[in-house]
Formats: C-alpha cells, structure tokens, sequence
C-alpha cells in the first residue's frame, strides 16, 4: 500500500497498525460495504471494550452510531472518527491513502471514515454480537436514507407538482395549497427524509389495508424482497379505517417506531393521500422522517398547515386584534407543542386554547388529552403551578397517566416561565395494536391536581388535621426536597412527630414493607436528633443482620430554632431460604440494630441468626458467647467459620437456643429433664442430616457447652452474660481442668475465672491478650494451686480483656477509665452465678436456675494489671450486698499494704536465706552478690533489695534501665537503694552515680548501644573483644553472672530450659535476653516475681548445681496474706454487722494485728522452705517412693505429670541409674500436691469441724484475738476449711512430702484416718513443740545437723501414726487416744534414756551427743536422740493398762527385754532394706510392726510370768524357765545380725523365732 504522508503521522500506536491492516479490504454488495468489528482488549485493568469502523462517508454516521450503542445500553468514552481520502482497486484493497482533505480528493478516490469508539464494558458477558448487529442495521439504515435522500426530495417535489397539476377532486382549495406549501417547505431542509413509500387501498378479507406499491419504497422504505412487501400489508384498525376514507389531503402523525438515522426520535409520518377521478381514496403516498430544527424555531406563522390551523384558531376565537387576549392566543400558539400543532385539529385546538387562556393565572390544575386518530398514542396537556414542579411531581403525574392509558413508555418536554403555571407535554405510547384506554377524565384531572399539590400544602393542611399546626413553622423548610420526592406528607408529618420525641442521639427506628415490592424487599429507616449518623457504621451493622443493603437515601431535617435531624433510608432484601418468625421480624430486626448501635452486641453474622433463624439479637448473643468460648478453650475454627455453620444450620441453631431454654429459663413451666431429652432427640435427629463433619463438630461442641454450664444470669436481665460451667464436661478442653469455671462476654469485656475447688482465691488480671487469655490465666491458675496449697482456699485466678480501649499514648485516663468500667462489668458478672449467705442461709441470685450445688464462696485479689483494683471489687460487693462484704477482695484501702509490709519480699528471702544457709552462708551478717531483675519502686524487687545490708549489688534491670556496680561496696550501696525506694516513682536513674564503682553505670534500654568497661566486663564474666553492646546483649550477659544470687522481682520470663524454645516460653517481649537454666552460674535463685522461670528452665539449672525453689514456693506469702485478711474480715463481719464493731474499729484492729499476720504467714514460708530442705536431702533414697506417689495421684485425677513438668517413668528410671532423686522445684510441686490432696480430702468430709481441731483453728488466726474472739473464730464460716488447711501443712511440712501417702500405702487407711491418727500422734508426743523448737535453733547449728533432728522427729510421727491406725483400725477418736496416752508419755518420757540399757543406752548416747556437738541443747538432744524409744511408750502404756500395771515398771522390763534380744539393731537392719516398689515397702512396715508387737507381747508375758522388782533378774528367771527356747533364739538372732547383706527373707527368720519364743511363754 502506498501511503501519500508519513505513516508514523496516522499510526499512533500498534493498534492503529492492526486497523489499518484490518481496512485493507471492503467487499462491494448490499451488506458488504461497511466493515464492523468489535471487542474487548486483554490488559489488566482495562474497562471498555473497542468498536473500529469503516465505511464511506456520509451525513448521520457519528450522530446514528452513538444512538445506537446508547439504545444498547453501552456508556461512551471515546469516540474517534478521521475522514481519509482512500484509493481503492478493483479488488477492493486499498491502495493509496491521500495526503489531502477529503474536500480534495482526486479521481479514483472515495471519502472514508475510520471510526474507532471505547464504550462501556459488560463484565458478565464478553459477547458483543449483538452490537455489532445493531451498528450494522443502524448503518444500512444510514446509508439507504443518505442514498435515497435525493431521490425521496425529488418525491416531494414531484408530489407537490401533481398536485398543482392535478387538485383532487373535493379538497378544498385552501386546504390542498397548504398541503402543496409544506411538502414544498420540507424539500427547504426542513425536514430529514428518512424513508418513502407509496400505498394502495385495498380491500383484505373485507377490511381496509394498505398494501405497498412495489418498486416504490425509498431509504429504509426501500425492499426488493417480495415477502417483505408483503409483511408490510397493513389491515387497518377501525379508528383507522374511517380516517383513511376520509377526503382529507394529509395525514400528518408520529410513527410507533424511532428513527435509527441522525436522532432516536418517534419518525414523523407525513402521509398525502391519493385519490381516483371520482375523488375516493385509493392510497397513500407516506414521507417519513425527522422535523429539523427550523419546525421548533420558525414562527407558527411561517410553517405552512401550522400557520393554517393557528388563523382557524384565531378566527374562531374572534379575539379583538391588538388586545391582551389576542396576544396571550398568540404567545399560546407560539408555544405550543410543535408536533402537536402539526397533528391537532384547529377546533380542539381551539377549544384548548379557549380554555388555557382562560386559566390566565389562577394556581389550578388543568388536563388535555388528544387522542391519535391511529390509536397509537395520547397527548396529554397538564397545567399545574409552577411552583410545585419538580422532578417527583413530573414522574408522579407520568405514572398517574402511563396507567390511566396503558402506555408502555412515555415522552415528555416541559415549559417552565414566569408564568404562575408550568405546562407538561407526555406522549404515552400504547403497545403496537392494543386499544387505548379511555379513563374518566374528570377523575383523572382531580388524580393529577392532587399529586401536583404542593408536599408543603399538603404537609400544612395534613398538620392542622392531626393538630399539630405548631410543628408547621419548625418544619416548614426543614424537608430537604429529595424527601419531598421520596414520601407523601404524611409520612412527613409522622416522622415529625417521630424526631420531636427523641431526645439527643436517641434512635427511631422503622422497618417497612414498600407498597409495590418483592416479598423480600424491604425499607429500613433511620432517624436521630443531632450530627449525621455515619455510613461506615451503619451499612456494616446492617449487612451482618443478613440482609442487602441496595440503596439508601440520606434527608437532613433542618428545623427552626432546632437541632437537626437526621432519616436515613435503606432498601434492604432479606437472605434467600426460609424466613422464620416473620410476623414478628421487623419488631426483633429494629431491636437488634439498636442493640448494635448502641454497643449492646457485637456487630457480627451471628447477627444474621435475627433475619434467617427467627432469633432475638439476645439469643445471637447467647451463641456468639459460646463461639467465642470455643475460641478461647483452642478450637481450630476461626469465628467466621463457626459463623457460617450456625447460619447454614438455622433449625439447629433454633434447637439449641430453645435447649438453652428449657435449662435455664426461671419461668419454664415443663419438666426440664424431660424435655431436655426431647430437645436431645431433635437435636442428634438433625444431626443426622448435617453432611460436613467440621459442622457436626462444631455443632455438638455448642449443645455440649450447654450440658456444662450450671448457671447463667442471661435471664436476669444482664447486660455481660456469664456462664457457671463444669469443664471436666467439656472433652477435649485443654489441661488441667478446673472444679469450676464462670465465662464472661460481653461487646466490652470477656474474661474467665477458673477455680479449683469450692473454696478458692486468686488474683484477677487484665490480660492484653485477646485471641487466648484463657491460655494465659490457665497457666497462672496452675502455679496458683500450688501457690495456694499454703492457704485455705485452692488455686483459683480470673482474667479479662477490655475490648474498647482507646490509645493510652493518647489519654491515658480515658483508657484507665476504660478498664475499670470493664473490669467492674466482669467483677458483676461473677456475682451474678454466686450464692450469697444471708442470716447464714445459703440464697441464690435472683432468676439463676441452677445445676449445681450451693456455691456461696468466691473471692478475688490483685494482680497484673488490677493491683488497685481490690477496693473497686469491694465496692461492688458491698453494693451487691454480698455476704464477704470488703472481704471480697484482699488489698484494699481497708486490707494490708502488702508493699508497705514487704511481704511478698520477706517470703521469698526466706527461701533465699534457706538456700544459702544449706551453703553456710548467713546472709544477714556476710555479704554476698547479686543481680536482680526490678528497681527500688517496686514492691519485691525493692523491699527484697533491703532485706540484707551485706547485699553487693553487682547489676539489675527493669523496662527502662540498666544498672551496673562492678565492684559495689555492701553498706554505701545499701543506703542509696534505701534512699531509692523511699523516693516516689524512683528508677535507676536516680541512683547516686558517685556511689557507682569505676566502670560502672546506668544505662537506657532504649539506647542503640552501651559502652562495656573492663570492669563491666569482669564483673560479669563477659567475654567480649568489643568495647560496646546492645542494652539485650548486656541483661543477658548479666543473668548469666558468676554471682551468687539471681533476684527475681519484675515481670516476664528470663530463664528457659535448653529443650524450650522461645515460642514455647510465650514472652516474647524478653526472646531476645532470656537465657537457659544450664547457663545460669548463680548459686542461687530467688523468685519474688511469677513466671520469672519456666519450670523446665527450673530443672534444668537445679539439676546443674544451682539451688532454687518455684516461684509459687518462694511468693507465697503475698497470697497467704491475703488469705489471713479475708478471713479476720469474715470473722469480724457478724461483729460490724451486729454493731459489737465499727468499721473504723475493725480496721484498727486488723492494722494492729500486721507484725503477727507477717509472722504466722512468714512461719509458713520458713515451714515449707524446711520441709524442702530436708526433701532434697532424702530425694536419691525416696526416689521410688516419689514415683508411686506421682503415679497414684494420676490415678486420683489429681496430678498431670507432663502439665507440672514432672519427670515420666523413663526419666525416673535413667536418673535412679545416675543416682539423682527429683530436683528442688519438682520437689516443691510434688510437695503443692501433697497437700492439695490431702487438703481435698479433709474438705470433702469436713473433717475440720470436729473439737478436737478446736486448737488448731485457733492457731491460724493472731494471738491478739485468740481470747477475746474464741466463740467466733470456733465458729468461723469457714472454720472446717481453715483447719483442714493447716492440717495438711502442718503434717506435710513436719511428716515430709509423702508422709500421707506412705501411710496411706502401707496400712490401706484412707487419709482421713491417717490425717487422726497423725494429730493424735503429735499431740501425744508433743512433735509440734519439738518441730518448733528445732527451727528456732541459733543459726550457729548447721542445715545438717538440722535436718538430722528434724529426721529423728518425722520418725517418731512416722512410727506412732502407724500405731494408731494398725492398733486402732478406722474411726480414731483422737481426743480419746489423746487423753489416753498423753499424761503417760509426758511422765515418762524423760526416763526413757535412762531405762536404755546396753547398746541401746550406747546408740542413744551416741546420736545425743552429735546433735549437742551441732549445737542442739541438752534437752532437745536428748529428746530427738531417744524419739524412736519413746514411740514404745505407746505400747508400754497400753500394755501397763492392760495388766493393770505401773507404767515405769513396764519401761523398765521392755528396754531390758529389747537389748537381751537385739530388737534395735533389728530394726536397723529392717530401715535399711531397700524401699523398692510398693510391696517391698509393705513388707518393711510389716517387719517393725511385727518386731514392735513381738517385743510388746513378750514383755507382757514375762511380767506376768515373774515377779520383782529389777528387770534383768526377772528376765533371768523367765530365761531360765525355757533354757532350750531363748538359747537357739539367741543362736539364730546372732547368725543373723552377722549376715553383712541382711535381707527380707533373714529378717523374717528372725521376727519367727522370736515369736515361737513368746509363743513358748503361753
């Protein structure tokens, strides 16, 4: 192809190539000629769809293609179209393009346009067929008419000449020179020829039609097809067949059709009819087209047939020439609809114009129909006034007469002037052959003066109706006018009423059915006092109650002298499925939005449960509280999977709300039981047609929550609903699982609080974990019971998350406030599902149904997060009137400072000084080094940091800094931390950097780097080339210092073990520093903070040399403070009640009773740090017996080994073989629980209750009021818990770790008999008094020697708690056993030594005087020495009574016996057997219990066998009566003692031929 310019100048772009490529050939032939193509570009982001064509130019092309693509619906967006001068071949390729304008193209060349236009894409359809179809259609059409156009001129002009020529016979002449004057007008380009043909009248069928003369038809007329012909055939209408008669010149009308060429306005048909020699109609001869332009704009006066009919008009009026009238008839004509004035006849013309001008100015409504002479339309006229015209009344009056007249479209112009009317013109279109109606026109004027009646009139007259004239100046111009549009008056008038009523940011709400609608469509309107309600938050409220939101239209309603209001209104379509409860669904869908909008609930698809379930938003809450539940106890699905299957299973939701019913509803009528079955049937009946197994799941898990909850405040009218469950229920809940649990949502806070027992305590934190603070305060509930087996109640811990806090980086105090407020909703929520005690009856909270037993007892603490919160819990309390009162919550304004007391820090230095002490190391008088965690501000760190003035503080750390003393002098540094923690809010910063050793400091956290002195780097061991460290790198060097002690007081978790990684820890605010047990090189570690070690990291540095507890060891003291506060407060309660106590005086009291709280709760600290030491000391040798024990509590549900840490069998067995024992912290669990099991087991009978504990309940509380309140502290509420706990403390602590167990073992006693015969023991021997008396040793007497006393007093317990259970079997009656044996044992007892003989006098002395050398007392000595000895005063006082004997002369006779025959040594011999497994223990106890009774029974018979008074010479006369029997006893007796691995086989040889010898003496 040639091209005449450069090609670069047309091809902009590669696809202006393609188009050019694409036009190099058009085919001649009718449909060929015009190349159309259309499609959809391939490109990311691309929004249209391209339509390229080319064909010759001519008139119409841009003007008829974009109609077209508008007809199909398509926007457009670009529209290009340049004329080319092209050359063409015969074969129709192009061959050259010109470098010219097409006005210049030389021969051969043809004028072409090139269009390319960018419509509007279809994203559901990339099918463009049919617009390529249309385009093409609409073409043809153009370039037919463009075509023809000359031709169907020359029609006009030929007519118009025949006419001349040859007038029809019978029109009259006026008429026929108006009829020659307008087609001579429309040859003047005034009219656009469209299309010509010519008709002739026949007759089809006995009807009128007008059949198309062949060869005739012009422009899109035009049709060589026969059959086309023929399908033009008209059969005339009645109301046409009179007109076509009619010896009328024209025809003058609109076609049904619309034009496709130029505008898509209706054609105008200009119809001249044809005539015979006898003047009858024969044909027609029809024009169609489009006016142009100068029939709207030339005077009525210049267009010829208009001008005719307007003279008619004007003649008929007879108006005076000159007058107003003649001149408003002018103005009139010259503004009618012109179309119309072509089609009207001049005597309805005039009638209309009679009547308009008639109107003049009056405010009136006014309707003129004309009706097409072939039914094919009506025109209507309406006047009304002009100041109610707007687009609502245009298409209010449109409908009123589309209806009237069954159209099926409507056109419409309007005039608008400063005339007081304004004039509507619709053409309403009928369907092609239907008959119009024909309404009433009266009727239908009045239809349309009253819907053009101004909204404001009709607003003002409705007002004064309803006698409310006052709102009418306040609304007058309130309604915006799309609100006008959008809804009558009386609407307007309601909702007026509506917002009058509302207070500021109060909602109305209104959800309604449309008059004319879908069953599913509805509206939702909005209204409020006060700023615009934002969309943000409404649409998402809306769309999670399940429906779509397909509209909404916004009105400000700006009242005089008023705030404004605001209506919002919706379309809404409710969810496809069936609709439950709709009668009354728009009452629960108007409740559930404002309870959304206000806060009340979440705004989640649960909400969806209102529209597709028939539930109340209410029991959308009840579900959503279970869901998140789940989320909490570690399901795997997400919310909005649980969403989705609660919203796909509708009925099973419905089962499950009613389930929950038909529990807890308090006005139930039915048999719960019963129908709970029923519910359960339908419920696993439904089930059965759930396909999805994760459904199912889900689904089960909700009915098995609601088996598990107790109780629920949901139908007390709580607004944070709490759950009371049992989780031992609930399968597949993560370990351990508490007794007790209370679940608490609400859209402000969710929380937990998770109890171990009936009687429980435990801080309640405000956790920043939202997804899984379960997880958390399950963790911290873990350490609490065994935290708490040191007090009365067990573990118990709650925890919430506030869920609306603002940014505190923003206002604190609003986010303080915040927390409070949830806190307060959570601490209520707890109180709802709790008993109360009033008058010492048990009452349940109001409309709780309840499933389990009375529960009266929950009390709360500080921790984390609420350390002052204890007098805002109290201040509910009291409130809610409940029974505890403050004692609700320890550490309140009326409670112990526990800071101020420093108790938590005395507590745990108490381990410290223990652990140092087993090292020979006196911390109050030798200094020693530490590095610390915390700062002088704060209550562990601080106080724990003054508890010793030898402390060298080598370097510590908080959040903010850290502190560095290479080398710190003890006394100076001691002073400045006092100075510290007397300074308020004080940091490291404040330190006296002078008092800081060379090369140390205080450094930031925040800062990038710190500088390392060669000090700092000695002090700490840290081996490093470079001279500086992050502020990580340095804490971490620094908890893993060559110092002494590592002290605990801040938050977080810095130790691990070597196994855990960092995710396993769950800190991740200390990943970066935190170290491993192994790597620790204090010796010891004190934990005055929680969690500052994993259990595991524990073990890990226990079992690498370094000497610790646990934290729940260590900070006892805290909790057992607490615990100390909330029962003086429960036993001063009544008093204060009573008014025997003011307030003020109860609190005096309690502030006057801090030292003795400080030292009975210290006591307990000292007691189990002993009780530890003296465990590590044994654990190698009990190591098998430590295995039972942890076996058999797994047994009692009791223990979960791998939840405490806790070593499994196999790493029982590879440790015994490295002969190690159970670390220091596994101890300090085992020992928790212990006494959780005992303590367990006393509760569940009460055992506490009985006088005989009277002392011991006693004991717990201060000397100060032992004798003032005795009647009261005896009488205690929870009098049988306080004493069952010091029970069990008492006993383990003294008995050691598996003292109950071992008994329990060994004589199959149960723990209550064994716990009686224990105390009956104790008190018999004094074995508390001896405990005592060895703990308050002088310091100078080592651990060793210590725990060598403390072994010889568990032994004496041992062996006389096992005689009263083997001697007195099940029912002990301590008081009685008491009574019996005690005056004797304390006669007696310090004979005892004295009666020893031989080497049992030896073995006494021996061990006396090793415990007077460790520095024990003569007395203490003596009585620790000789303890095994005197447990034979039980044998001997009962064997006395038995004979009716002095006792003394019984002692003397037995130890005489007892060394004759080596029963010492034999029961050496017998405590060195191997303990072994369970049955080798049994067959040890058995083997002294024996020899004991032997030993008893034989001195029995040899005092009634004998007489005298010396035991050696009564011995020698029995003796000498069985000369054969005592010789081969003794015989065997020393045979055996020469065995050097003695067994149970010999021992037992030897316990039988002593008994054959007591046998002998029958």
């Amino acid at each position: 192809m040639d091209l005449g310019f450069n090609a670069t100048d047309l091809i902009a772009s590669d696809q202006a190539a393609d188009m050019l490529n694409w036009a190099q050939f058009r085919a001649n032939g009718a449909h060929g000629e015009t190349l159309i193509r259309a499609w959809t570009p391939d490109l990311p982001g691309v929004s249209y769809s391209v339509v390229e064509i080319v064909t010759d130019d001519m008139p119409f092309l841009v003007d008829s293609v974009t109609a077209e693509l508008t007809r199909e619906g398509r926007a457009i967006h670009l529209v290009a179209h340049p004329l080319f001068a092209v050359t063409r071949d015969e074969s129709h390729q192009v061959t050259f393009i010109h470098d010219l304008d097409v006005n210049e193209i030389k021969k051969g060349g043809t004028a072409e346009s090139w269009m390319r236009i960018h419509i509007e894409r279809d994203f559901i359809s990339d099918d463009l067929s049919a617009v390529v179809a249309g385009l093409a259609r609409v073409l043809t059409d153009v370039r037919k008419a463009v075509n023809d156009w000359p031709a169907m001129r020359t029609k006009a002009i030929e007519v118009s000449s025949d006419l001349r020529s040859k007038p029809p016979v019978g029109i009259d002449q006026g008429d026929l020179d108006e009829a020659i004057a307008l087609l001579d007008w429309l040859t003047q380009d005034s009219f656009t020829f469209v299309g010509y043909r010519e008709y002739d009248l026949v007759e089809v069928d006995g009807r009128d039609a007008l059949h198309p003369v062949h060869g005739t038809g012009l422009g899109v007329l035009r049709t060589n097809d026969e059959q086309d012909l023929l399908a033009s055939v008209a059969v005339l209408p009645p109301a046409s067949r009179a007109r076509a008669r009619e010896k009328s010149l024209l025809v003058l009308s609109k076609a049904n059709s619309r034009s496709t060429v130029h505008r898509p306005a209706h054609l105008d048909y200009i119809g001249v009819k044809k005539f015979d020699a006898l003047g009858n109609v024969v044909g027609e001869q029809r024009f169609l087209g489009i006016f142009a332009a100068r029939a709207y704009s030339d005077s009525v006066s210049d267009i010829p047939v208009v001008r005719a009919k307007c003279l008619q008009v004007e003649a008929n009026l007879d108006y005076v020439s000159g007058s107003h009238s003649a001149k408003d008839l002018e103005e009139f004509l010259d503004t009618y609809p012109r179309d119309e004035l072509f089609q009207i006849d001049s005597v309805q013309l005039a009638e209309v114009a009679r009547s308009v001008l008639h109107l003049k100015e009056r405010r009136q409504t006014k309707l003129y129909i004309r009706y097409d002479s072939y039914e094919r339309f009506v025109s209507a006229l309406v006047y009304f006034p002009r100041d109610r015209y707007t687009t609502a009344i245009r298409l209010r009056l449109e409908a009123i007469l589309k209806d009237s007249f069954g159209g099926i479209h409507v056109d419409y112009t309007a005039r608008v002037t400063e005339s007081v009317l304004a004039r509507m013109h619709y053409v309403i279109h009928v369907p092609r052959g239907a008959e119009i109606l024909r309404p009433d026109l009266v009727e239908l004027e009045a239809r349309l003066a009253h819907a053009s009646r101004s909204w404001m009139d009709e607003y003002h007259s409705l007002s004064l109706e309803s006698n409310n004239s006052d709102l009418v100046p306040v609304y007058a111009e309130a309604f915006p006018e799309s609100y006008k549009e959008d809804f009558d008056a009386s609407i307007g008038v309601a909702d007026a009423l509506i917002i009058e009523k509302l207070e500021p940011g109060e909602l109305a709400l209104d959800l309604y059915a449309p008059v004319v609608s879908d069953s599913r469509e509805l509206r939702f309107k909005v209204m409020r006092v006060g700023p615009a309600m934002p969309l943000t938050k409404i649409l998402p409220i809306l769309e999670r109650l399940g429906v779509e939101v397909l509209d909404e239209h916004p009105y400000e309603i700006r009242r005089k002298d008023r705030a404004s209001a605001w209506i919002l209104d919706f379309g809404l379509v409710l969810p496809k499925g069936e609709i439950y409860g709709a009668d009354t669904l728009f009452a629960r869908f108007e409740s559930a939005f404002e309870a959304a909008w206000r806060g009340q609930i979440a705004s989640d698809s649960f909400n969806s449960l209102v529209t597709q379930a028939g539930l109340t938003w209410q029991d959308a809450q009840l579900i959503r509280a279970y869901a998140r539940y789940m989320r909490q106890i570690g399901s795997t699905f997400g919310q909005g999977y649980i969403e989705m299957v609660i919203l796909e299973n509708a009925e099973i939701s419905r089962l499950l709300i009613e389930f929950f019913r038909v529990r807890f509803d308090p006005v139930f009528g039915g048999d719960r039981e019963s129908e709970s079955h029923t519910a359960r049937e339908q419920f696993d009946a439904s089930l059965v047609l759930v396909p999805s197994l994760d459904h199912d799941r889900i689904l089960r898990l909700f009915w098995t929550l609601i088996e598990a909850t107790m109780r629920t405040n949901y139908f007390a009218d709580a607004h944070t609903i709490a759950f009371k469950m049992v989780p031992t229920m609930i399968t597949d809940i993560p370990l351990p699982r508490p007794a007790h649990e209370v679940w608490v949502h609400s859209p402000r806070v969710e929380g937990v609080h998770l109890r171990f027992g009936a009687v429980a305590r435990g801080g309640i934190r405000w956790s920043d974990r939202r997804e899984d603070f379960r997880t958390e305060i399950l963790g911290l509930v873990k350490a609490q019971e065994v935290k708490n087996a040191v007090i009365v109640p067990v573990g118990a811990k709650g925890g919430f998350f506030a869920k609306n806090l603002p940014d505190p980086a923003i206002d604190r105090e609003a986010w303080l406030a915040e927390g409070i407020g949830a806190y307060q909703d959570f601490i209520r929520a707890l109180l709802s599902v709790t008993d109360n005690i009033v008058d010492s009856i048990v009452v349940p909270p109001i409309d709780v149904v309840q499933h389990d037993p009375d529960d009266p007892y929950l009390v709360v603490a500080a921790d984390k997060g609420t350390a002052s919160f204890s007098d805002i819990a109290n201040a509910i309390s009291i409130e809610e009137n409940y029974w505890l009162g403050d004692a609700f919550a320890s550490g309140g304004t009326a409670g112990y400072d526990h800071k101020a007391m420093a108790i938590a820090a005395r507590g745990a230095w108490e381990s410290v000084k223990r652990h140092f002490f087993e090292m020979d190391l006196n911390t109050q008088r030798e200094e020693f080094t530490v590095v610390g965690i915390g700062d002088m501000s704060g209550d562990v760190f601080g106080n724990g940091m003054l508890l010793s003035d030898q402390i060298r503080l080598v370097a510590a750390f908080d959040h903010r800094h850290i502190f560095i003393d290479p080398t710190p002098n003890a006394t100076s540094s001691f002073g400045e931390r006092v100075r510290l923690a007397a300074l308020p809010r004080s940091s490291w910063a404040d330190y006296n950097k002078e008092l800081i050793s060379a090369g140390g400091g205080v450094s930031s956290r925040s800062a990038k780097t710190v500088a390392l002195t060669q000090q700092i780097k000695e002090s700490l061991d840290f081996d490093t080339d470079s001279d500086t460290c992050t502020p990580d790198q340095l804490i971490n060097a620094i908890l893993k210092a060559p110092v002494q002690l590592l002290w605990n007081g801040g938050i977080g978790t810095y130790v691990k073990a070597s196994t855990e990684t960092n995710i396993d820890v769950g800190d991740k605010a200390n990943d970066s520093i935190r170290v491993d047990g192994g790597e620790l090189r204090v010796q010891v570690v004190g934990e005055g903070g929680n969690l500052g070690l994993t259990q595991l990291g524990r073990v890990e540095a226990a079992r690498s040399g370094v000497r610790l507890n646990t934290d729940a060891i260590d900070n006892s003291a805290g909790v057992d403070t607490s615990d100390h506060e909330v029962n003086l407060k429960v036993l001063f309660s009544p008093l204060v009640a009573r008014g025997v106590l003011t307030p003020e005086a109860r609190d005096n009291l309690l502030h006057s009773m801090t030292d003795s709280v400080s030292d009975l709760v210290l006591a307990d600290n000292i007691n189990q740090n002993v009780v530890l030491s003296n465990a590590r000391a044994g654990a190698i040798r009990l190591m098998s017996v430590h295995q039972r024990m942890m076996r058999h509590l797994e047994r009692r549900d009791l223990l979960n080994r791998a939840l405490e840490y806790l070593p499994d069998d196999l790493d029982i067995d590879t440790r015994r073989a490295a002969g190690e024992g159970l670390s220091s912290p596994e101890l300090a669990v085992l020992l928790a629980y212990a006494k959780i099991e005992v303590t367990k087991d006393l509760n569940a009978v009460a055992l506490g209750s009985a006088n005989w504990c009277d002392q011991i309940v006693m004991g717990y509380f201060p000397v100060e009021i032992q004798d003032k309140y005795r009647e009261e502290i005896l009488t205690h509420p929870l009098r049988a818990e306080i004493a069952n706990t010091v029970m069990a403390n008492t006993l383990i602590n003294i008995g050691g770790i598996t003292f109950v167990f071992r008994a329990v073992e060994e004589t199959g006693a149960n723990t209550i008999e064994v716990v009686k015969a224990a105390f009956a023991a104790m008190e018999v021997f004094g074995i508390r008094d001896l405990w005592h008396w060895i703990n308050t040793l002088p310091e100078e007497v080592p651990v060793r020697a210590r725990t060598a006393l403390h072994l010889e007093v568990r032994r004496l317990l041992d062996r006389s708690a096992r005689w009263f259970l083997q001697n007195r079997g099940a029912g002990i009656d301590v008081e009685a056993e008491i009574s019996a044996f005690a005056a004797s044992v304390e006669q007696y007892a310090g004979g005892v030594p004295q009666a020893l003989q031989g080497q049992d006098s030896e073995r006494f002395e021996r061990l006396a005087q090793r415990f007077i050398d460790a520095g024990a007392p003569r007395e203490l000595a003596d009585r620790a020495a000789s303890g095994l000895d005197l447990f034979s005063l039980l044998d001997i006082t009962e064997l006395a009574r038995s004979l009716d004997a002095d006792v003394q002369s019984v002692i003397g006779l037995y130890f005489a016996l007892s060394e004759r025959f080596d029963v010492d040594r034999l029961l050496v011999r017998i405590t060195a057997l191997p303990r072994g497994d369970r049955w080798t223990a049994l067959a040890r106890q058995a083997l002294r219990s024996d020899l004991y009774s032997v030993i008893a029974e034989l001195t029995g018979r040899v005092y009634l066998a004998t007489e005298g008074k010396v035991a050696a010479e009564r011995i020698t006369l029995w003796e000498q009566q069985r000369t054969e029997g005592v010789a081969r006893t003794r015989t065997t007796l020393d045979e055996i003692l020469q065995v050097e691995e003695i067994n149970l086989a010999t021992l037992s040889v030897g316990l039988r031929v002593l008994r054959n010898l007591v046998a002998q003496a029958t």
